[in-house]
């Protein structure tokens, strides 16, 4: 290991966050998960901030106390706390994980079937999500997120993405939050469905258009968070997360990544990291996004990116 990357990862294992530290230790210098250290960083993670914080709000029930639903107030309300803890890789086990998940499959049970019915379609940022914090919570096999992958198999294949909120037409956010929820079911559960939707998927973002200008179809302009590096995004999508998709799915050796990896070198700053934003900072629980933090999830999910490019 050389002396930059020694320094990088140095400063990332000195994070207070130990989500931060512990995704440092599995994911960039490859720790096994029994490695007591690395046992203990994970547990850790379930007893101080930013998981307890947000863990405070929520009821017995599984949903937080203060929200007007389940989607309000943007971000702090159960569709978002679940997303959050799921990317602070909260102990997808624990009860309250396993209770918020359930809450939120229940709350939304009705509404997928009539989307279904009504042939609608789109939404597959909100869907997406869900079956990403629910398989994250153990609930692989339960009907209603089989019902939630059906959909976006159908969104990917029969509607090819489109999304009202995009004007009818197929919206990239949409793409990268379906398929960051179809990534996380296990290969041998994918069917032949998920994997053309994955396919799909991927062919938009990187061969049909261009991922680094964003050339998306739209009837108004390329959203100014799509060329900044952010943490964290919600229903959003931008480059960095693109990215961050496409290394789950192995699939960073399209020509279309190729250039977005270079993209990604050529924002490193010459300390050997990178700057990042948190643009809701001030809608989000307290504490959440303090700006060290925030470069140093940057440059986290940059570093994994472009080690796992190197070993392609």
């Amino acid at each position: 290991m050389n002396n930059t990357k020694t320094d990088l990862i140095d400063w990332l294992l000195a994070a207070q966050t130990p989500s931060i530290r512990y995704k440092t230790m599995v994911l960039l210098q490859l720790e096994d998960l029994s490695d007591p250290e690395v046992r203990a960083t994970r547990n850790a993670i379930m007893h101080i901030p930013p998981v307890t914080t947000i863990l405070a709000g929520q009821t017995p029930a599984g949903n937080w106390s203060h929200e007007r639903g389940y989607y309000t107030p943007k971000y702090t309300s159960s569709h978002w706390s679940m997303l959050l803890l799921t990317e602070f890789e909260a102990d997808g086990s624990d009860c309250r994980l396993t209770h918020g998940a359930n809450h939120m499959l229940d709350a939304t049970a009705m509404g997928l079937p009539e989307s279904w019915d009504g042939g609608k379609c789109g939404l597959s940022c909100f869907w997406g999500n869900i079956l990403r914090y629910s398989l994250h919570s153990g609930f692989d096999g339960d009907p209603r997120v089989d019902a939630i992958t059906r959909y976006l198999e159908r969104d990917a294949l029969e509607y090819t993405w489109q999304c009202p909120h995009n004007y009818g037409l197929p919206c990239a956010w949409g793409v990268a939050r379906g398929l960051w929820g179809l990534a996380a079911l296990h290969p041998a559960k994918r069917t032949a469905e998920t994997t053309q939707a994955l396919q799909k998927g991927i062919s938009f973002l990187v061969d049909e258009h261009d991922l680094v200008s964003g050339s998306y179809p739209t009837e108004t302009y390329v959203h100014r968070l799509w060329s900044r590096l952010n943490f964290p995004l919600f229903y959003q999508a931008d480059i960095l997360f693109v990215l961050r998709v496409l290394a789950e799915l192995d699939a960073l050796q399209t020509p279309g990544a190729q250039k977005a990896i270079e993209w990604l070198h050529e924002k490193r700053s010459k300390n050997g990291r990178w700057r990042g934003a948190s643009p809701y900072r001030q809608r989000i629980w307290a504490g959440l996004a303090d700006r060290e933090d925030t470069n140093r999830w940057v440059t986290l999910h940059a570093s994994i990116i472009l080690q796992r490019a190197s070993a392609v």
